[in-house]
């Protein structure tokens, strides 16, 4: 015991003196970097909990796997359009001429150690990024997470999905196959299109007549750097306005537009934040597995002279390319130019459409004249008009989609193409106003249940008979949470026009914008477009008619049963 105590001494020393190091290293650190004030602030910051949330997170842990896979790619793949001559592991494509970047693809897919697995989770991780950003985006969207002050936040995030659609495009070129050399094809006929300038942009991209030499080391210096590094930098500019101007929460007890209900980052938010991308990064990687995306050895390399009959772009491309599939075939020829109007007008819409999503913020707060800061979020069904903007915009996706792919439909069901073609020329019509007016409807459906739960509380099925021989259906009352739920939502009123004669009598001068502002707020606020709250002798009335029906049921328990008959 006398032996053991001395060297229990040292130890106590050591672990003091390391410690007092450790202090002193730390104290010299923070009061250069101010590392302690900055942790304190910023590690117990609160974060709210709602499954709907998690859709930002899949976009930023799609785009690590990106990264991550991107990188070990790029250590094997060689961006060139030299032509070899192909002697590898794949045995049907033994001999078969093609460019070094297919070649090494397939090196890539056949011979380097877990190579395919790599690429296949590159590009699910790629179609999960632009699918996560989209659906977030229309999260975002319908509840109006938009508003001020996160309308330039919206505009990143736009420009986001906009870059990954680009880059998606180039990356699934860069293998030079035959998919990916349609699609190549596609974009050369597109920029040739366009009026006065596409020529030039052609020649600039491609380095002279398709397909040319440069095509796919642009491409990959694109893919892999420029495009990249703006996105990355948008990611931390998103991430950084989320941090500074706080989550956006949904309505309900003890939540205002001045505090933040939920858990802290550390060490709650970073715990559940830690797990979900391991799941993230492990459903990908299930994906890739057992479901093979972009097979390029099926393909074969890419040649001029031939198309595969099911050429399809990834699904975020298909907009575009439905476009272009249903717009007839116009051309307009004047002083020896000939301009392609079924692929410019199409393109050109598609270009419009990004537009008016970019900038929808900007127009409904022009719209609304709201000039607050706005922290709680909506309920869809709260604003039926915004809501249906938003599924008549999806709604036209989809049938442009389905007729991006209207060769693969007539094939595979044994169709004709023209019918098909036709088909999805009236639903783009027809299909968004049916979508908007149903959901408009369907929103406005859902607020009158929810006011009349307001007023009644909630259906039991139990029919009581009151004094005076009325028959009533009794109602259970709602919990303060649930009313508080239901009745959180503003009820804007639609901006007024400016009166038609001033205080002189003389006729005042209405500007246009003025005049469309308030029909459009009429539109968005009047009638159709929210069910305004009951007045009060309605709910005096309710209440009195209530507060009978609780009166009788009462009598009739306090009353003694009768004696049954001998």
């Amino acid at each position: 015991m006398t032996q053991q105590e001395p060297a229990a001494a040292g130890a106590t020393e050591g672990a003091t003196e390391a410690a007092g190091a450790t202090e002193a290293a730390a104290d010299w650190l923070d009061g250069r970097l101010s590392i302690y004030a900055a942790a304190r602030n910023n590690l117990r910051k609160i974060f709210p909990d709602h499954w709907s949330f998690m859709l930002g997170e899949i976009c930023l842990y799609s785009f690590i796997i990106l990264i991550l896979t991107g990188i070990y790619l790029t250590l094997f793949f060689n961006p060139s359009m030299g032509e070899v001559v192909y002697h590898g592991s794949y045995t049907p494509l033994n001999g078969i001429r093609m460019s070094e970047a297919y070649k090494s693809t397939l090196d890539i897919s056949f011979d380097v150690r877990g190579g395919l697995l790599i690429r296949q989770i590159h590009h699910w991780a790629a179609i999960v990024f632009v699918a996560a950003m989209l659906v977030h985006m229309m999260r975002v969207f319908f509840t109006g997470a938009f508003r001020k002050p996160r309308e330039i936040n919206w505009l990143f995030g736009f420009l986001l999905l906009v870059l990954a659609m680009f880059e998606g495009l180039m990356g699934y070129s860069l293998p030079d196959d035959l998919l990916s050399g349609t699609g190549i094809r596609f974009l050369e006929g597109a920029l040739l299109s366009t009026p006065i300038v596409g020529t030039y942009i052609t020649l600039f991209l491609y380095g002279g007549e398709f397909p040319g030499t440069d095509i796919i080391p642009r491409f990959y210096s694109i893919h892999v750097l420029l495009l990249p590094g703006l996105m990355l930098a948008l990611v931390l500019t998103h991430i950084c306005y989320v941090w500074y101007h706080k989550h956006t929460q949904f309505a309900g007890p003890g939540r205002t537009e001045r505090n933040v209900v939920g858990m802290p980052f550390f060490p709650v938010y970073v715990a559940k934040a830690t797990g979900f991308f391991f799941l993230v990064f492990g459903v990908i990687t299930l994906a890739a597995a057992v479901a093979s995306v972009n097979p390029i050895w099926a393909y074969g390399p890419y040649r001029p002279d031939q198309v595969s009959t099911d050429a399809q772009p990834d699904w975020y491309m298909g907009m575009p390319e439905g476009l272009i599939r249903i717009m007839p075939g116009w051309e307009v020829r004047a002083w020896g130019h000939t301009l392609e109007l079924g692929v410019f007008i199409p393109l050109a819409l598609f270009g419009l459409v990004l537009v008016a999503i970019g900038f929808y913020p900007y127009l409904e707060g022009w719209i609304t004249r709201d000039k607050r800061e706005h922290h709680l979020l909506d309920r869809p069904r709260n604003r039926p008009v915004r809501t249906a903007l938003g599924v008549a915009w999806v709604t036209e996706y989809l049938i442009l989609l389905l007729a991006g792919g209207n060769d693969v439909v007539a094939t595979r069901f044994h169709l004709s193409i023209n019918t098909i073609t036709w088909a999805c020329r009236i639903l783009v019509l027809l299909g968004p106003v049916v979508a908007f007016s149903v959901t408009r409807r369907w929103a406005l459906g859902l607020q009158r249940r929810d006011r009349d739960k307001v007023l009644h509380g909630r259906e039991t099925g139990i029919i009581k008979r009151l004094p005076h021989g009325e028959f009533v259906e009794t109602h259970e009352q709602l919990t303060p949470a649930a009313l508080h739920t239901l009745t959180a939502h503003e009820h804007p009123e639609p901006v007024a026009l400016p009166p038609a004669v001033d205080g002189n009598g003389v006729r005042a001068r209405t500007r246009p914008l003025e005049l469309l502002r308030a029909r459009l707020s009429a539109a968005y606020f009047g009638p159709g477009g929210q069910i305004p709250w009951p007045s009060t002798p309605q709910h005096d009335e309710l209440t009195t008619r209530q507060h009978l029906a609780q009166q009788a049921h009462l009598t009739q328990q306090a009353q003694p049963a009768e004696p049954a008959d001998r």
